[in-house]
């Protein structure tokens, strides 16, 4: 069985410690938690965690039913392989150097990256897409002299309403 990167949905009551429940009970079993994002629901008393893991069908079973046990966990859900939009945000500095400057504005023009902070010294970018997508950016900035990043982790939607 071949390990890939899952992404899974649980919905959560909006309670202290849910969260920490939840990475203690996955760390606690050996599973790493790649990546994280978490805010309350249209209802403020329901909360939904995206997390993305790598393992393969059998683990991610596993993950599914030790966080199905967990009292405030409402509904857990496996988006990898169902239709799903999947997105993530960063924020990047890069110094403006005067010999990476107009490279720096061609690449912002060319991939239409949204500029948040701009001077005479360094710029911001805000960049969303799927995981490829951010990934590939960040290697297209690298060699412009990226400074720092912020990455959200990824965000996930089902299609099925």
């Amino acid at each position: 069985m071949e390990n890939k990167e899952h992404i899974i949905s649980i919905l959560v009551h909006n309670k202290p410690d849910v969260l920490a429940r939840i990475a203690g009970t996955l760390g606690g079993k050996g599973y790493n938690i790649e990546s994280l994002c978490v805010n309350t629901t249209t209802k403020y008393e329901i909360s939904k965690i995206v997390m993305a893991t790598i393992g393969n069908q059998a683990t991610i079973a596993r993950i599914e039913n030790q966080l199905q046990r967990l009292v405030d966990v409402i509904q857990v859900d496996d988006l990898t392989n169902v239709d799903s939009i999947h997105r993530e945000m960063i924020l990047v500095r890069l110094n403006f150097a005067e010999d990476k400057k107009e490279q720096i504005k061609k690449a912002i023009d060319t991939y239409k990256w949204k500029v948040i902070v701009s001077n005479d010294a360094f710029v911001i970018l805000e960049i969303t897409g799927d995981k490829p997508q951010i990934d590939l950016a960040l290697a297209r900035l690298e060699p412009l002299g990226v400074t720092d990043i912020t990455r959200t982790g990824i965000v996930a939607l089902d299609l099925k309403g």
